[in-house]
């Protein structure tokens, strides 16, 4: 992967068309064909690429655009895994009332939540995203990014007691599978070519970061996960490091992204909190990158960032706010690169957003249009920067 200093990329997901959202809808219906529905999607990604493209990004992606949202989509990857919406969800839920307020909470709407389940023994289908990646890159010149979901997230989410407890006694039992599912695809991806390879553990800051521990979160099945936030730390720590064994010496950067919640655009319904409490946790991690949320006040001191001063650790700085309509100027963005300047080498870093722009298919975080406005001035900003540490070194 040949990139610029200072490389500029997004994080994944991206504003889908309308009729990509009606062809989610009708072939959940089962009144469009896979074949039809993905002669609609390669439409919308080799748009979504061009837009990229025209805002200067340097590592891309393909917007997400198959997904109905950045995990449930893989109830059609995986064998024996069954697609929950909010009111199947109710039927193995104990405490009701509580998973009925929490969602309300959340400002989530029941739409949007769909949770892949484990209902049997499972394996990998068909590639989770190795589709996606090779036809992006038949209509790109552009480095690659894939995002995948983190076996973290997976297994808290899949493992929903009354479903899939005859065959997973415990989530523990169905994360072997899925850190077996994950490193087969990742192994595939490497084999491709895929430059950059990011795995998706937006749970983590709820269990730092949440009163109830962790209990409290968007991600449906989790919600009625009840460990040790400590225990649950490391459990992750360790899952998320089996995936990854081996696999970093072979071609492809593989990134972690950790957010504060990208579910809703009314901030105080958000994750609030430095990261401090994560870092012995993430230090620990056998990644080359972090992907961080810095562009908002609710994610704390760059301060925190000091911990991988000396480390062979990137980070990816989230320097917009996908939720927000308001364009950040380029001089905000130069300030806050320059902020986490004293803490990380400009050289380890990579600015992006702070999370997806369309994380949920039907219900976006941002219009296309603003989006790359957004990712202009990111480009815009890593050209002064650019020019600035090559003067500086002449």
């Amino acid at each position: 992967m040949t990139l610029p200093l200072i490389p500029t990329t997004v994080v994944g997901s991206w504003p889908r068309s309308k009729a990509v959202l009606n062809g989610l809808r009708e072939k959940r219906a089962g009144r469009l064909t896979e074949e039809e529905f993905h002669r609609i999607a390669d439409i919308a990604v080799i748009e979504c690429i061009k837009l990229q493209e025209e805002a200067g990004v340097d590592l891309i992606t393909d917007g997400e655009q198959r997904r109905d949202n950045f995990i449930s989509f893989v109830a059609d990857k995986i064998e024996n895994v069954k697609m929950l919406s909010v009111a199947d969800l109710l039927e193995y839920v104990e405490d009701k009332a509580s998973f009925e307020e929490i969602l309300g909470t959340l400002d989530v709407p029941a739409y949007s939540l769909t949770n892949p389940a484990a209902a049997g023994k499972i394996s990998r289908k068909k590639p989770i995203a190795l589709d996606e990646y090779l036809f992006a890159k038949q209509h790109t010149d552009k480095a690659v990014k894939v995002a995948i979901p983190g076996p973290y997230l997976l297994t808290r989410s899949m493992w929903v007691e009354g479903l899939s407890v005859a065959t997973y006694p415990t989530k523990e039992d169905l994360a072997e599978d899925i850190v077996a599912v994950l490193r087969e695809e990742i192994e595939e991806l490497i084999a491709a070519g895929v430059p950059f390879i990011q795995l998706d553990e937006p749970v983590l800051t709820e269990l730092v970061f949440t009163q109830k521990n962790a209990n409290r979160t968007f991600m449906c099945g989790a919600l009625t996960a009840k460990a040790d936030a400590e225990e649950e730390l490391a459990f992750a720590m360790e899952l998320i490091n089996k995936v990854t064994d081996g696999m970093l010496n072979k071609g492809s950067k593989i990134g972690l992204h950790i957010c504060r919640g990208n579910w809703s655009t009314q901030e105080d319904t958000l994750l609030r909190g430095p990261y401090y409490p994560l870092m012995p946790y993430l230090a620990k991690l056998n990644v080359n990158q972090l992907v961080l949320e810095y562009a908002t006040p609710r994610a704390g001191e760059l301060h925190a960032l000091e911990v991988f001063k000396d480390r062979d650790m990137e980070i990816g700085l989230g320097v917009v706010n996908p939720r927000i309509p308001e364009v950040e100027r380029v001089e905000e963005i130069i300030a806050r690169v320059k902020e986490a300047a004293k803490y990380i080498p400009l050289e380890r870093l990579f600015l992006n957003p702070d999370c997806g722009f369309g994380t949920f298919a039907q219900r976006p975080m941002n219009t296309p249009e603003i989006s790359v406005e957004k990712l202009k001035n990111i480009k815009k900003a890593a050209e002064v920067l650019r020019t600035e540490l090559q003067t500086q070194e002449v």
